[in-house]
């Protein structure tokens, strides 16, 4: 498969800037893998496509304010720094911008107290090191001066940060938003449950690798980035046990729930990191239907979604989407392919 398969036009006044208010009102897309009826809905309605005894799997992380915004000690050069995740010594990952013109030990100090950060090696994927030089550590930093890492397609400032939350954010440490969960609220899942839906969470802190653009032309040969996950053992035991459909709320959802998952389909409680990499072809053990948003062309998340529903059907979806004007990406609307 080449990376163009992948691909659609979309007009840029599609992409959502700002959330639906109230969350649940955003349009659903519900889409027949057997058929290839596409119906369009509201996603308050979701509970119409769900039976007593299917069980709704979420992802509770939390999205940290890993977004720093500072100046170079010397020139006073804006930069901007997107903590990813801890590395040894109390250093942390980051992209930074611009990072090729920051030589390592360059320093860059944040926030009104200048507080200083050195830059230091250069690590693959774009990457660098970024220690501390003054007294707080970096996640106090974080909470005393970070900003929610939006997209970069995002363009309006978030009024409520916890917007980019979802209703059941427990866990912090992502870096991006499970959006797919983002349509949820809480007097939606009380109506889910009150119906026999279940719900169950994991956790699978979402990094900038799950988003990132597909270069390799021939897509097998790209490689994910490991994200980390758990499943705990209530969720297993849940899931193993259910009467009905197991449902993955997002991406991340299913791609946590088939790392775990055994020939049979049982899902094992555990924890650990998953570099798993979903493409046409891929034989689905675990989940039978899903949430999802829509997704960037050329990207990992789009071609797991057409493992899932098929390549061609996916693709007549998105052109149908364009259509009728959903809202696209991370505050747009949503689909459930059952």
């Amino acid at each position: 498969m080449r990376l163009d398969d992948f691909d659609y036009a979309l007009p840029s006044d599609l992409i959502a800037q700002e959330p639906a208010n109230p969350r649940d009102s955003s349009r659903l897309m519900v889409v027949d893998r057997k058929d290839g009826r596409i119906e369009h809905r509201t996603f308050n309605e979701i509970g119409e496509f769900l039976a007593a005894g299917d069980l709704l799997t979420v992802n509770d992380t939390r999205v940290v304010p890993a977004r720093l915004r500072g100046r170079r000690a010397r020139s006073g050069g804006a930069v901007e720094i997107l903590l990813v995740k801890p590395a040894p010594d109390g250093a942390w990952e980051a992209l930074v911008s611009p990072g090729r013109r920051l030589a390592p030990g360059s320093v860059v100090e944040v926030g009104k107290a200048r507080v200083p950060l050195e830059i230091g090696e250069r690590l693959p994927e774009g990457r660098r090191l970024v220690r501390t030089l003054g007294g707080d550590a970096i996640p106090e930093l974080l909470r005393d001066l970070g900003e929610m890492p939006l997209p970069p397609y995002i363009r309006r400032p978030l009024v409520d940060p916890e917007r980019y939350q979802t209703v059941y954010a427990r866990e912090e440490g992502a870096v991006a938003a499970p959006t797919a969960g983002l349509h949820f609220t809480a007097r939606l899942l009380g109506s889910l449950k009150a119906g026999g839906v279940g719900v169950v969470p994991i956790t699978l802190h979402v990094g900038p690798g799950t988003f990132r653009s597909v270069s390799a032309e021939h897509v097998a040969d790209h490689r994910m980035e490991a994200e980390q996950f758990t499943i705990s053992a209530e969720t297993a035991a849940a899931i193993n046990g259910r009467q009905g459909a197991l449902v993955a709320v997002g991406t991340t959802v299913v791609r946590a729930l088939e790392s775990a998952s055994s020939e049979d389909g049982r899902v094992a409680s555990c924890s650990g990191w998953t570099d798993l990499y979903v493409l046409p072809g891929y034989r689905f053990r675990a989940v039978e239907a899903m949430v999802t948003n829509f997704h960037l062309p050329r990207t990992t998340l789009i071609m797991l979604v057409a493992a899932f529903a098929g390549r061609e059907l996916v693709m007549e979806a998105y052109r149908e989407a364009v259509r009728a004007r959903y809202r696209f990406y991370s505050f747009g609307d949503a689909m459930l392919i059952r």
